[in-house]
């Protein structure tokens, strides 16, 4: 039977993926049926990796089939989430496949906040369990060496894709299992048993020799290399390398072998004999060095027998020259064999179950196009807003459009008396009032957020220096503080924001605080009103003048400038556009996404027109308020003047300009109040994303702690120092173990428990020792002698036989229990040493009187000091 490697599975522990991953989409989709398929997708997720690696997989098709399907699965969804140590942080913890553990602690392995870590690993067991697959089929059948071909190759490209791409995909130095050196060893294994398979195959179909001998001489070459590159690693096995060194010698002596197959028919004798001797050499090699590893008997056998024929064909007949070894011709090679490539998907059942989810790179892109989008709204926006703004302050200061109202000189104006119905509609004062002490708690519950976010920051990392400062080296995560660095940044652009707000708020209050008593006075009813206001003397001459029919016709046109740039305001605010189609093109084209033109290009289409339209109104409001400030020149002009005029103008002007004020504070008051809600979720998201990964460090870091743990109490507690000889335990040979069908599987102890440790043997009483029939007690007695070695098996009693002293090697009744009388001692009867009887009772006769009780002494360094120098047990 032949003996092919196999990989023995990684073990990873469970991880949520519900969790964090859910609450990413619920923070990043909006609720609808998108959101709610995603979520399912999650649970999927959650589902595929249990069943890939949270329960043992039978060396089946169907467990590989369900490995790579959740392969597939972590490469579809990597670029859709944003997986990293301070974004969305999983840790995922792997053993090392190779490491046994030992008595102080468990395995190596490894935890890292890494999804190419958690891809790596699962590719491996995906190899592992396809050579695991290919060593259980069935050789003796076509469709069980087509099916282990296949399953080596698909190992080698596993392995080799692992060995290109490891170290790009981890931020630490991996465990030694996937260590780039040992997936790289492990990848030119599974090639050459490929290719052994169609050595194997070849030979089953009866190809001809000469192919036959080019693919064992090729699968000779790719053990030959592995073994060149496993021999300096020890992160493999130790039997790993015996069996490739043997494997290379078989597929050498078999080239050889079919080789000289090809002499023969070319009646060139004396090389098919120089082959058969070296094939002979080889496998002899094999069966000193190897034999407990592979067997090659019917190989040898094969060999031996040809080469005798060839031998005595050519004594008798051909009498050929027979060359040396190194003189000979070499063998060809043909690989029929090649690493499958690793290009997912891998599966043929795959389903990407985030299909309909865009691309992170695409999700980035959009949130930097949709700040773009609304400072470019806000741009054109805030440009009309302030010129309406600066038109109605022109009108206030001009006391327009209410001096032209107000040619009675006695009653409201009718524009003041509008203002007034609006603010007292709005809420007046008190609703001014009562935005401005709500902005305070707002404040306070932001900052609480953002305090107590960056409180959680900061105690983990004192947390992590204070074990960095302990354990130096051996704390070998990323530090807290380089981690943190986004977040606190983002953080510190929060602070800012709240410090702007605060600043903004304090204009407003001013502002209000300066009008507050002509808005107050807008508040009061009609009579009270018009009792504030001063009174005039007529200018009832001009209200049929043409001065002030041009300036109020200016003064409609001004109104219908503002009432436009409402209009446009609205179709500003409402031009959408999809840019992800946009973005996902650029992706597949280019590979990148050029984000910064892309979107200036399409904003530049969307906006362009309603730029100029925006340029052109202020263009027409300020030809406006040009003429208005010349017709209102004239129309002073032509007014009587006098101090109750003036006094009445200047009230008008103040009430004109404090519902301007009102309306324009509400504006901020209600603005700012939406800021700081708005502001609220974005904190709270904010402190979710610092809770998510200062969990996931505490758990990183109760890892670490218990690797270190562990690691620490494997370490010896003191130097290493010489045992002295007379201590040191006699070594016991150990028989060669059977070479097992698959290596790398673990393999379970057949060594049986050694038994239950002797009690002390009794003391002798002297005198009975000295009775006639014992030993001579002047022979030589170890005082000290050599600790025994423990049996290899539990040894069976002494009975029914007993060999006894010299001329009393009688055979005892299976009834005969020459021990009775030492029940005293309540030893079983294996453990109980034979204390000699004087020379002289007929067998049969009654048990033998027991020695009186005495101190026993320790077995078996010392001695009692009345105890004569008599051995324990008698001396053959």
């Amino acid at each position: 039977m032949a003996t092919f490697i196999s990989v023995p599975l990684k073990k990873s522990s469970e991880v949520d993926l519900v969790k964090p991953l859910s609450k990413f989409v619920t923070a990043t989709y909006p609720a609808g049926e998108e959101q709610v398929e995603y979520l399912r997708s999650v649970e999927e997720l959650n589902k595929l990796r249990k069943s890939a690696l949270g329960r043992p997989l039978d060396k089946h098709e169907s467990s590989l089939e369900v490995l790579l399907r959740y392969y597939d699965q972590l490469c579809a969804v990597e670029p859709k989430f944003p997986f990293s140590e301070n974004q969305l942080c999983l840790t995922f913890t792997w053993k090392d496949a190779f490491d046994k553990g030992s008595l102080f602690g468990g395995s190596v392995k490894l935890a890292l906040a890494s999804l190419g870590y958690e891809k790596t690993c699962v590719l491996f067991n995906a190899a592992a369990l396809a050579s695991q697959i290919a060593s259980e089929q069935n050789l003796d059948s076509d469709e069980g060496l087509k099916g282990a071909a296949k399953f080596y190759q698909l190992a080698s490209g596993a392995f080799g894709h692992i060995k290109d791409t490891v170290l790009s995909s981890l931020n630490r130095e991996p465990t030694m299992d996937i260590a780039p050196e040992t997936v790289g060893t492990l990848s030119l294994i599974m090639l050459a048993q490929a290719q052994e398979v169609f050595f194997l195959k070849a030979t089953s179909d009866k190809m001809k020799d000469a192919i036959i001998a080019k693919l064992a001489n090729q699968a000779a070459d790719f053990y030959s290399d592995a073994f060149k590159q496993c021999q300096y690693k020890e992160n493999l096995p130790k039997e790993v390398l015996p069996v490739l060194a043997a494997k290379h010698c078989i597929m050498q002596a078999n080239a050889e072998l079919h080789q000289s197959i090809l002499a023969k028919q070319k009646k060139h004798f004396g090389e098919e004999i120089a082959r058969l001797q070296h094939g002979a050499e080889l496998v002899k090699t094999v069966a000193s060095r190897y034999d407990e590893y592979v067997s090659v008997k019917d190989l040898s056998d094969k060999i031996n027998r040809a080469l005798t024929a060839a031998k005595k064909d050519n004594d008798f007949i051909y009498h050929d020259r027979v060359p040396e070894v190194k003189d000979l011709e070499q063998i060809g090679k043909a690989a029929l064999v090649k690493a499958t490539a690793i290009t997912p998907p891998i599966s043929a059942k795959f389903t990407d179950l985030f299909e309909k989810m865009v691309l992170m790179a695409v999700q980035q892109s959009m949130s930097v196009y949709s700040q773009r989008k609304a400072e470019t709204v806000n741009r054109l926006v805030g440009t009309m807003r302030e010129a309406t703004n600066l038109s109605n302050g022109v009108l206030a200061s001009l006391n327009l459009p209410a001096a032209l109202e107000d040619l009675s000189g006695d009653s409201i104006p009718q524009s003041i008396a509008e203002k007034s119905r609006a603010i007292v509609q709005q809420g007046g004062l008190q609703s001014i009032e009562q935005l401005i002490r709500d902005l305070p708690e707002l404040l306070t519950r932001n900052r609480e957020i953002l305090d107590e976010s960056l409180k959680m920051l900061d105690d983990e990392e004192s947390t992590d220096n204070e074990l960095r400062s302990k354990f130096n080296q051996r704390w070998s995560r990323t530090p807290s503080g380089d981690l943190y660095k986004p977040l606190r940044a983002e953080g510190g652009s929060f602070r800012n924001v709240l410090d702007k707000a605060v600043q903004a708020d304090q204009v407003v209050r001013e502002r209000y605080h300066t009008h507050c008593e002509m808005i107050g006075l807008l508040c009061k009813p009609e009579a009270e009103l018009t009792a504030a206001i001063p009174s005039a003397n007529p200018a009832k001459t001009l209200q049929g003048s043409e001065v002030v029919s041009v300036l109020r016709s200016q003064l409609a046109q001004l109104e219908e400038v503002k009432r436009e740039r409402e209009g446009l305001e609205s179709e500003i605010k409402a031009v959408t556009f999809d840019m992800s189609v946009c973005f996902l093109s650029a992706l597949a084209q280019d590979g990148v996404i050029n984000e910064e033109a892309l979107s200036m290009s399409q904003l530049d289409q969307l906006y362009g027109s309603y730029s100029q339209r925006v340029q052109a109104s202020l263009r027409k409001q300020e030809e406006l308020l040009s003429n208005v400030q010349a017709s209102h020149t004239e129309f002073s002009s032509l007014k009587q003047s006098n101090s109750e005029t003036n006094d009445r103008e200047e009230v008008l002007k103040k009430l004109a300009s404090a519902h301007d004020s009102y309306v324009e504070i509400t504006s901020n008051l209600k603005e700012g109040t939406k800021f700081y809600n708005d502001l609220t979720e974005i904190l709270l998201k904010f402190q979710n994303k610092c809770s998510d990964i200062v969990f996931a460090r505490k758990t990183e870091r109760d890892e670490l702690l218990k690797e270190l743990q562990q690691s620490i109490a494997r370490e010896p507690s003191a130097p290493s120092f010489n045992v002295p000889a007379y201590q040191t335990n006699p070594t016991t040979a150990s028989g060669p173990t059977p070479a097992p069908r698959t290596v790398f599987q673990p393999q379970q102890s057949q060594a049986k428990a050694p038994p239950p440790q002797r009690p002390p043997p009794p003391v002798i009483n002297p005198q009975a020792a000295s009775a006639p029939g014992n030993p001579p007690s002047n022979l030589p007695q170890p005082v000290n002698p050599p600790p025994m070695a423990p049996p290899s098996q539990a040894q069976g009693p002494p009975y029914p036989t007993y060999q006894g002293y010299p001329g009393y090697g009688y055979q005892m009744p299976m009834a005969y229990n020459p021990y009775a009388a030492y029940t005293q001692y309540n030893m079983p009867p294996p453990m109980q040493p034979y204390v000699p009887y004087p020379q002289g009772p007929a067998p049969g006769q009654g048990g033998y009187p027991g020695a009186p009780q005495t101190q026993q002494a320790p077995y078996p360094y010392q001695q009692p000091p009345q105890q004569p120098h008599q051995p324990y047990y008698p001396q053959q």
